[in-house]
């Protein structure tokens, strides 16, 4: 049984041949059906998250039970011509809460090119000017009806609202997506239901081939990272642990791409993760980053969150270097923490409560 813990979501984009659907596979472990792909729909998902610190923990506790965390994946339409012309594709990436965008940067002459060859900055551009125009022709349109309204009525909310889109525009036409923007909380809340892509957070994936792993990334950044989706699926589709960590010895890569990409679409939506252990369960929770301890009750149970009494915390770097529960305590740092303490990545968590 999947358990989501939020609602936020990736939703993956991409040209054609890109290697976006192989890639949602390995994450998923859902291979889409004809029918599917067929449909133009938005494909659901769910992805574990690969994170030492859990497999750590259970290699201590040895549980009955073990839970990864988990994130929402939407595997969208491929972006062509005709699909961005009807503005489909929009729509869908509107409802999603961040975005991984499938580059391909692999060489195969035996594997057609949208555009009749491999260039990954072409097509990093390309896609993000079409955001870019997206977001400016929605603003115009906005335009328009604030104009009508502020002539008719001089409705202080609405020059205030126009005043803020001015704003918005002047950065979009510097070719600067709204993400890159501050912002004041005021405004963040004005701008809440309007459908702006690019305010939206992306990760780029350049699918590389084998040969590309070990070389510089062709195209660089803090959101572009480098996966081959043609070594992942070999990976995962060897029998044992001994054997995975053969191979990726062999290429030079401490761990597979998909694990760092998970991570990462974590880091995109702005979560956290906590842990709670035991000889039971061992179980990783995500949770919004800034969240207080109360509301980490509460993405555990909603009754943890209303009786809540005290968050009992250990730090993971105190429990590996000492090694158990009963040593942390020894040492003085088992610690108690009242409903406003703010939680941090990482953070041991047992909740005591009484409804």
């Amino acid at each position: 049984m999947y358990i989501i813990i939020t609602d936020m979501n990736i939703g993956m984009i991409g040209l054609p041949q890109t290697g976006k659907k192989a890639l949602f596979e390995l994450l998923t472990g859902h291979k889409p059906s004809e029918n599917e792909v067929a449909s133009g729909k938005p494909i659901n998902g769910v992805a574990e998250i690969r994170d030492s610190r859990f497999d750590a923990l259970v290699a201590m506790y040895k549980p009955k039970k073990e839970v990864r965390a988990r994130i929402e994946l939407e595997l969208l339409p491929k972006i062509e011509k005709d699909a961005i012309s009807k503005g489909d594709i929009f729509t869908d990436i509107a409802e999603v809460d961040a975005l991984c965008h499938v580059v391909r940067a692999f060489k195969d002459d035996s594997i057609y090119h949208a555009s009749g060859s491999v260039d990954p900055k072409r097509d990093i551009d390309a896609i993000n000017s079409e955001l870019l125009l997206h977001d400016l022709i929605f603003i115009e349109k906005r335009f328009e009806r604030l104009d009508k309204k502020i002539k008719q009525t001089k409705e202080e909310a609405s020059i205030k609202e126009r005043d803020l889109l001015a704003k918005l525009k002047a950065h979009l036409e510097k070719d600067q997506p709204l993400r890159t923007l501050e912002i004041s909380a005021d405004e963040d809340k004005l701008l809440t239901s309007y459908p702006f892509l690019t305010r939206k957070e992306i990760i780029i994936a350049l699918n590389v081939s084998e040969d590309q792993l070990k070389n510089k990334p062709p195209v660089e950044g803090d959101n572009i990272m480098q996966v081959s989706a043609k070594v992942e699926a070999e990976i995962a589709a060897l029998d044992s642990e001994e054997e995975r960590k053969a191979f990726l010895t062999d290429l030079g890569i401490t761990e597979p791409a998909m694990n760092i990409l998970t991570r990462l679409c974590l880091k995109t939506l702005k979560l956290i993760s906590f842990f709670t252990v035991g000889q039971d369960e061992v179980r990783q929770w995500n949770v919004k980053a800034g969240a207080t301890a109360a509301e980490a009750a509460g993405v555990i149970h909603s009754d943890l969150q209303k009786g809540f009494i005290r968050a009992e915390l250990i730090k993971l770097s105190d429990l590996k270097e000492l090694g158990s529960e009963d040593a942390v305590k020894a040492q003085g740092k088992f610690y108690l923490k009242g409903k406003d303490y703010i939680v941090e990545d990482g953070d041991i968590l047992s909740i005591r409560f009484n409804v």
